[in-house]
């Protein structure tokens, strides 16, 4: 039985907390912090832009991240295999600035707010308390 049977949500997230969820930053989040940061070479921030670009045209945005409500965006498992195969060039972005990150699973991301056929916006709750497990990833993957 693999991962994505078990849980029908994942999120990835970072260490610093987002100051409307006090939940990880997710990874648009963080990445979009290191093209603003200016940490980023111009190669990189231009690769994570595209990347950006793709899912602002094939991920809609839930219209409560849109108002910076608080809440936790999270792909579904059971059908988000292309996104997180689209999302792996910004996983390889955040190892290469040394951004440390995690996969979360659940089952019980909190009240669902929001769904669509990849995604779902649950109301933010207590912090989560998850083990440190950084997977390497690298552009080829």
């Amino acid at each position: 039985m693999d991962i994505h049977s078990r849980f029908k949500y994942v999120r990835i997230q970072g260490k610093r907390l987002a100051s409307n969820t006090l939940q990880g930053k997710g990874i648009f989040s963080l990445c979009w912090q290191l093209v603003q940061d200016k940490a980023m070479e111009q190669e990189d921030a231009d690769l994570f832009v595209e990347i950006d670009s793709w899912f602002a045209e094939h991920l809609p945005w839930p219209p409560q991240c849109k108002r910076q409500e608080p809440v936790v965006c999270w792909f579904k498992t059971e059908n988000s295999e292309e996104m997180l195969k689209m999302i792996v060039p910004a996983l390889w972005l955040l190892d290469r600035y040394e951004v440390p990150y995690y996969l979360v699973y659940s089952n019980t991301p909190g009240e669902i707010v929001y769904e669509d056929q990849y995604q779902i916006a649950a109301m933010a709750g207590e912090a989560l308390q998850i083990e440190e497990l950084q997977p390497s990833w690298s552009p080829e993957d």
